[in-house]
């Protein structure tokens, strides 16, 4: 499908580290489908998260710049955003619209924040919306833990309702023949 962009979402110093569910598979994946993009002309697009003013992840503290196994090449898109969702007021989303993009391959941090919200809104904004395997990731919640967490959302809550949720081959062919 023409119109295809690979949306790296939250992937940050701060947060992107070995306490994630399947850190080592995660990172592996995204690194995988960033390079797969990179090889066949899909537009890779970076989105960070700005919590304001002297928090932890905000512009200009250590931590803020996209984590160092995903950092942007020349050229390529960074967008930040002080909410959730990646397509408020950050300028994503009339971006994206202005490129006629259609369909989204969603990755990054974190499954139950900011991936849901992407995932959510960007179904509603209309765009086809790809969730990979083990392309997402979490910490554990007093509720849950980050593998139930992962299940949950992947498994259940997007699945057919709101994307496509495939194997990391799935997403690597959609991005070959895009």
């Amino acid at each position: 499908m023409k119109g295809t962009a690979l949306l790296v979402i939250d992937a940050q110093q701060l947060i992107t580290n070995e306490k994630l569910y399947a850190f080592d598979r995660f990172r592996s994946n995204v690194c995988t489908l960033i390079d797969e993009a990179r090889k066949q002309c899909t537009e890779v697009i970076y989105v960070r998260h700005n919590d304001g003013e002297g928090k932890p992840l905000s512009k200009g503290k250590e931590g803020f710049d996209i984590y160092s196994g995903f950092i942007p090449q020349f050229g390529e898109k960074v967008f930040d955003k002080t909410v959730n969702s990646p397509f408020l007021k950050s300028g994503l989303l009339e971006y994206l619209r202005s490129k006629a993009v259609k369909r989204l391959i969603i990755t990054g941090l974190q499954t139950d924040y900011c991936i849901d919200a992407a995932v959510k809104c960007g179904f509603e904004h209309g765009f086809e919306i790809i969730i990979p395997e083990y392309c997402n990731s979490t910490f554990d919640n007093k509720y849950m833990t980050a593998e139930q967490t992962y299940h949950y959302y992947n498994d259940f809550i997007w699945k057919n309702r709101y994307g496509r949720c495939v194997d990391i081959r799935t997403a690597v062919e959609l991005i070959k023949y895009c």
